[in-house]
């Protein structure tokens, strides 16, 4: 068998396609960020098109930056973000209207008026999600509702309606496969992850027509070939899970306790807890991967603004240009000084839930200056991940001792050190810290038979560099408290 598997990682703002070698090292790749539309406030959208013209073209590219011809790749591993709404016609494979992204809160006052009718205990014990903008349901039902005939032609069964993943598979195999995988499936509000299957009730309530709706699937398996004129080879997609997903099993977190932490345009915490637990703390239960029919849960805490920030500092305010002059920025000045930047641009996530707050700059004196406010932005990715280890480990009654980090911007060693000394915890930093693309790239390869089982995938975790708290801890809780002090002042409740 061949010993190459092609990943498409298809993100928030850039998609990216990474051809991986069975010891899983990259040796060829590309990527290309995309266009974010918001056509008004507290809108995000994509163009489903735009990204799959980019994915085929990544796809050929990275093949050939590899010198890997189609017909020797073992397979496919897909990972994407997750609960962003597509809804296509399946006669011409073309999308109704502009993909609603995650981010988007444009259901907020839906999700308010749902949780004032009592819904939301149903909605948490049957998909262990909360009801808020973030998922799939209240976008797809919105999409219903706005588009011209979106209902009608879905009650005819002329529409489909799928997640990121589920897009791509089905233009990869030209519309020959509508599915989907358990993870993505556990973020649309739609699916039972008890029963693991689409709950009727939770159709009913959002009033989604079943015919919309993907075949779910393990992680791991056969979802179907890849047309031959994608790529030049019948090639198969053996490998599905959402980014997060994705990014446990690149990080080999397979025993219950263990946590990973992904530091992309959001910052998504993940605990394996083996079975299913019920969160006391606003946080998440969802599936952390499905093999073999065998269903292995997680917690998670999702934070919606991470590198999306330093993003915004450097394009919105132009304080940087580049996000890698960040680190010696917050090295000069050591700290933000009690400057506090609480990114909250498309409101608040874990645990504070909170759709209308907005994002704030707060401490600002006469010596505050650029490196102070670059480095309150680093630091509230730290403020945050700590906001949901504490819920973590209130949930679990014990605090995680070791933090695995992955995602782009903990190539930032001051970022690595500060998070260790707000979290109060070992940061372990892995020798591959693209891990979404490689975890897509281990299911796959499950899937296709490349490799034995969990354990021989966790053979090939290897740490770059380990994190050790050295703040003192008075310290850490001072800052700390301003933190949520900050925090407070943005909630919606607290505004005036």
């Amino acid at each position: 068998m061949s010993a190459f598997i092609l990943a498409i990682d298809q993100g928030t703002t850039s998609s990216r396609a990474i051809v991986f070698d069975r010891d899983g090292v990259a040796v060829g790749q590309a990527q290309k960020e995309f266009r974010q539309h918001f056509p008004r406030d507290g809108w995000v959208e994509h163009d489903a098109q735009e990204i799959w013209n980019d994915c085929l073209a990544l796809c050929r590219q990275a093949l050939r930056n590899a010198q890997v011809e189609a017909d020797q790749l073992a397979a496919i591993g897909i990972t994407n973000q997750r609960e962003t709404t597509v809804l296509w016609d399946r006669a011409t494979g073309e999308p109704v209207a502009r993909a609603i992204v995650w981010q988007d809160r444009r259901t907020a006052d839906y999700c308010q008026r749902l949780k004032q009718e009592g819904h939301e205990d149903l909605v948490r014990e049957r998909s262990g999600l909360l009801l808020d903008p973030y998922f799939s349901a209240t976008k797809l039902a919105w999409l219903l509702e706005h588009v011209d005939g979106a209902r009608r032609r879905a009650e005819a069964g002329e529409l489909a309606f799928g997640t990121i993943d589920c897009w791509l598979l089905w233009k990869l195999t030209d519309g020959r496969v509508h599915a989907t995988d358990a993870t993505n499936a556990s973020r649309t509000l739609l699916f039972n992850i008890h029963g693991q299957h689409w709950d009727e009730d939770l159709l009913r309530l959002f009033d989604i027509p079943a015919s919309l709706l993907p075949e779910v699937r393990d992680s791991a398996g056969e979802f179907g070939r890849t047309d031959p004129r994608v790529l030049g080879a019948a090639v198969p997609v053996t490998g599905i899970a959402g980014d997060q997903q994705a990014a446990l099993v690149g990080q080999a977190c397979f025993q219950p306790g263990m946590v990973k932490s992904t530091y992309g345009t959001g910052c998504f915490m993940v605990m394996n807890t083996g079975a299913a637990v019920h969160s006391d703390n606003r946080l998440l239960t969802t599936v952390a991967y499905r093999l073999n029919g065998e269903t292995t849960y997680a917690l998670e805490g999702s934070i919606f603004v991470a590198g999306a920030a330093i993003q915004w500092l450097r394009d919105g305010l132009n304080l940087i240009t580049h996000a890698s002059e960040t680190e010696a920025l917050a090295r000069r000045v050591g700290s933000a000084g009690g400057v506090y930047l609480v990114p909250a641009f498309t409101g608040l996530g874990a645990p504070w839930w909170d759709p209308h707050a907005r994002g704030a700059l707060l401490g600002l004196t006469r010596d505050t200056g650029i490196a102070e406010v670059v480095t309150a932005g680093l630091e509230a990715v730290c403020y945050q991940s700590r906001d949901l280890l504490e819920a973590m480990a209130a949930d679990c009654a014990q605090r995680p001792t070791t933090l695995r980090v992955d995602g782009g911007m903990v190539v930032n060693n001051w970022l690595g050190q500060t998070l260790a000394d707000v979290l109060g915890v070992r940061v372990d930093r892995p020798r591959v810290t693209e891990t979404t693309a490689l975890g897509a790239a281990y299911l796959a390869g499950l899937g296709c038979g490349l490799f034995r089982d969990l354990d021989e995938i966790a053979e090939h975790w290897q740490p770059d560099r380990a994190f050790e708290p050295s703040l003192e801890e008075g310290e850490r809780e001072r800052r700390y408290r301003g933190w949520r002090e900050a925090v407070q002042r943005v909630c919606s409740d607290n505004r005036q």
